[in-house]
Parts: structure tokens; sequence; C-alpha cells
């Protein structure tokens, strides 16, 4: 019922600000990127991967709005819930909060989902992963058992009454029920809604790169729920886009944070079989492709990555001796580079893909211009003129 309810929620209100999988994207536009993207270039082009989005956009009255939401990655699909997979992560930058990581770092493994949301929304998050486990079989015969959800935020006070706690569980609950494969809605949408980039709106993105190793191939997906950085630094494919588009900067209006406000979480998936201190190598490369697109790592940005595989299910012989594959370390180049290119393009989707917001109290984020952006492009010699 509340999904219903949600649902025609999201559908009435503002609709012109909702993302969707119809949007263009960065290439659609003739943004060039290197390397070879899978079939959706997508996270999801991860076999048995899922993402579930929930969308709140509503107004409160009195200049007070919602612009918020909840994302899910779910590595495994249904069987996320009581299947681990080997994970690690890396923080660039630590103003931000990613729970869970600890026992990441001791176990490397991650058990369970990984969710993003709004910084003062990871508690009512946090606990609804637990329940939701607990529904999907995350518990033993007695009903015991124990869970230290992955559960990670970025900022979106500037178009959302962050204060007002209007995330609840049900949001969360539904992100996880919903989540499916296939495309994935980019920009306005899930964690993402309310998200800046560069002073542009911004919010989720996504990629993927093939790529093979030892004659094998292998998938390398990428999302990002993008909220950070200025607009002077921002590059796009090597351009300095953000000297030549210089207005409707987000924050240049009376009552703007004085300072980089932003954060940006990198969620990457493979399907090559790497072991959790290979996989947070993997999660360090990221932090190339954010830089590729401008990000210095700044005081107030929380920067933090978590890289997992779904190769093999490290969980399945856990009374008795077992044996995992790894690639071996002379041979994980490709795997970093399809990282490092897979991040840069999934930021520039998600900002491709926003769409103008106004917000908590009258607060606005502008979409980056797609034809002024293409005209930047093209001065540099640099727009793919087939699109």
């Amino acid at each position: 019922m509340y999904k219903a309810i949600l649902g025609t929620l999201v559908a009435i209100c503002l609709l012109p600000t909702i993302g969707s999988a119809a949007e263009p994207r960065a290439r659609d536009i003739g943004v060039p990127f290197a390397g070879t993207p899978g079939p959706l270039n997508a996270i999801t082009d991860v076999a048995g991967l899922t993402v579930g989005l929930e969308t709140i956009v509503k107004d409160l009255g009195d200049g007070k709005a919602v612009r918020t939401g909840v994302t899910a990655i779910l590595p495994r699909g249904a069987a996320t819930a009581s299947s681990p997979s080997f994970a690690g992560t890396f923080s660039l930058n630590g103003n931000g909060e990613m729970t869970g990581t600890a026992w990441i770092e001791e176990s490397g493994m991650l058990e369970g989902p990984v969710l993003i949301t709004n910084t003062h929304s990871v508690g009512v998050v946090h606990d609804a992963v637990i329940e939701w486990r607990v529904n999907n079989g995350g518990a033993d015969a007695s009903g015991y058992w124990w869970s230290l959800p992955v559960v990670a935020e970025t900022w979106d006070g500037w178009l959302n009454d962050i204060n007002g706690f209007h995330v609840t569980p049900e949001h969360a609950m539904a992100a996880l029920e919903s989540a499916k494969s296939g495309p994935v809605a980019e920009g306005n949408v899930g964690g993402g809604t309310g998200m800046i980039c560069h002073e542009f709106k911004c919010g989720t993105g996504t990629a993927s790169r093939r790529t093979a190793v030892l004659g094998e191939d292998y998938t390398v997906g990428v999302l990002v729920q993008a909220n950070y950085g200025s607009r002077e630094t921002l590059r796009i494919a090597g351009v300095p886009v953000g000297q030549h588009i210089t207005h409707d900067q987000a924050y240049d209006m009376p009552g703007a944070p004085s300072s980089e406000t932003g954060s940006i979480i990198i969620v990457v998936a493979t399907d090559a079989p790497l072991l959790p201190h290979q996989l947070k190598r993997l999660a360090k490369r990221a932090a190339l492709g954010l830089a590729r697109n401008g990000s210095y790592a700044g005081n107030g940005s929380g920067d933090i990555f978590i890289a997992l595989s779904t190769a093999g299910d490290p969980g399945a012989q856990n009374q008795a001796l077992s044996s995992v594959q790894m690639v071996p370390n002379d041979e994980i180049d490709p795997l970093f580079l399809a990282t490092v290119q897979a991040t840069e393009e999934a930021i520039i989707n998600a900002m491709v893909a926003g769409r103008d917001m106004v917000g908590n109290r009258g607060n606005q984020a502008k979409a980056i211009n797609h034809d002024e952006l293409r005209a930047v492009l093209r001065q540099y010699n640099r727009l793919n003129e087939g699109h």
C-alpha cells in the first residue's frame, strides 16, 4: 500500500524534476569517453546485481519542501539478505558517513546490501535494512542474528528539509523491494534526488566497462551519488567546462553555504574474482575517475567508496575449508582502468540527467544546459559530433 501511495505522490509532485531511465545520457549528447561499456552502461551490467530507487518529492507549505530519497544496491539480488560478497572500502576524505566499514575492513565481506540516502536519514535506513535482512532470511532458525548494514550519505540540505526527518523505514523498504536489473534511472532520483555537484543539479549516475583479463571477459559497474565540487574546477572529457559555464551556480545567492558542502559516494561492483585487499585497491582507483572531473576532495567533502565482487560465494562453505579464485595482482590493471573510466562517466551521467529543481525555502539548483556543454566541448574539439 505504502509503495502505491508514494509512487502516486512522486508522479504528481514536480514531475519535470524527476529523472528516469529515458533521460539523455552524456554519450547521447556527444560527450566522449574511453573504454567499452556494457550493454546497459550501468552497474546492473554486473550479472545478478539489482538497484532500487525510492524518490520522495513533496511540498509541505510555509516554504518547506522534501527533495530526498533512498537508493539500494543489492549485489546478489534477492539472495543478498543472506549471501555475502567480498568487499573493500576507501575513504578519500572522511567528512561523511558509510556505516559497516569497520567490519568490512576486518572480515573482508559485505553482508547485505548497500543503501544511500541523505545525511540525517542514515539511522532510520540502517534500522530498516536490519529488518529487511531478518525478513528475508538473514536470521538463523532461532530468529537470532546480527547485522552491520552499509548505509552511506550525502547532504541535500540546500534543496531538502533535511531536519524534517522525512525518510521513513517504509521508504527504505520500498527501495530494497523494488530493486531490479536492467536500466537504472539517473539524475533526480533515489538518494540523489536533492543532490548538487559542481553547483549544477546532479544526483544518481551509473556506468560500466567491459574488459578482459587472462582471456576472460569481466564487467566493472559503478553507481554514484554525486553531491560534491565547485564550479570553477569542473572538467568534462578533459575540458575546463566550469570556467566557461559560470552562470546559474546553485550556491550563488543570499543565505547559501560559503564553502564546499558536498560529498560523493561511489559503489564499484565487478564479476571479476578479486579478494578483499584487491577490492580495496579497486575502491581507491575510483578517486582517479572523480579527479578527472575536477574534484580535489575538499575539506568539507565526504568522499567514501566501496568495491565488491559478485564472483563466487564466500559464505557458501562456512563450515569447511574453501577455495577461492583471484586475479593475479600482475594482471589487475585492466580492472583498475575500467574503474577509473566508469567512475568518470557515471558522475557526468548524473549531471547530464539532472533537471532544474526548486526546493526547500525556494532554494534552487539549475541543471547543466546540454547545448552550452556541447558548444564548449566543440570549442576544444572534444565533441562527438555523431550525437
